[in-house]
């Protein structure tokens, strides 16, 4: 069996050492210690999933993530941070990763991350080209991408699997709770700050379409209303 490419950026030689070894009995780790020589190898490569440590020498994992975007927007993306500030969290979410881990994390839960997007990128791409048409948009969750008209948006990973849901269930609440389980895995504090971020961004793209709402369930979660 092929096993599943992994780009690891990590500059603490110990560290890096250790997880990449633990990784490296199911996956194929590529390691680097610094960001030119990871994005250059980006670049020349595929890759099934990234994992950046944000605080680098040279090129940040934030600087990589932007970079990496602007190439591919589907390819997870895992930071690895000592930074544990809610903003920090947040400006990775933004810049399309998919995931945040602060440092000290343990293996187990780094391998159940990359199994769940690695299983939601199969899922992808074994899915049918079924397209969702929403009031004006087309929204095709194979390519990640909402267009209207000329005007194409596109979507990470996190984004479009959070957008299908929705539109597998409009018109209909869905707890915060079965959200966050079906993209995250788990239903903790910092994944449910995270899970506002993309709704926010998912509110912007429909921000100009009145039919098209995302409504706040107090205490409950949230209910995508397409009329």
């Amino acid at each position: 069996m092929i096993k599943k490419k992994i780009l690891y950026v990590e500059d603490d030689e110990t560290l890096g050492f250790l997880t990449a070894d633990s990784l490296e009995s199911k996956y194929d780790v590529s390691h680097f210690t610094n960001g030119n020589t990871a994005f250059e190898s980006f670049c020349a490569s595929s890759y099934d999933l990234c994992i950046l440590d944000v605080m680098l020498p040279d090129m940040d994992g934030f600087e990589i993530a932007t970079a990496i975007r602007k190439r591919n927007q589907e390819v997870p993306i895992l930071f690895l941070s000592a930074k544990t500030m809610k903003e920090d969290r947040i400006k990775g979410l933004k810049l399309g990763g998919d995931d945040y881990l602060v440092k000290p994390y343990s293996m187990e839960e780094l391998m159940l991350k990359i199994e769940i997007f690695l299983n939601r990128s199969i899922k992808t791409t074994a899915a049918t080209s079924q397209t969702y048409t929403i009031g004006t948009f087309e929204f095709d969750p194979n390519n990640y991408c909402v267009t209207k008209g000329s005007q194409s948006t596109n979507l990470t990973d996190r984004e479009a699997a959070l957008l299908k849901l929705f539109l597998d269930n409009k018109n209909s609440v869905l707890k915060r709770e079965k959200i966050l389980l079906e993209l995250w895995g788990t239903d903790d504090y910092f994944m449910g700050r995270s899970l506002d971020v993309f709704i926010s961004r998912l509110r912007k793209i429909f921000k100009d379409e009145p039919n098209i709402r995302i409504e706040n369930i107090p205490r409950v979660g949230f209910k995508l209303v397409v009329e």
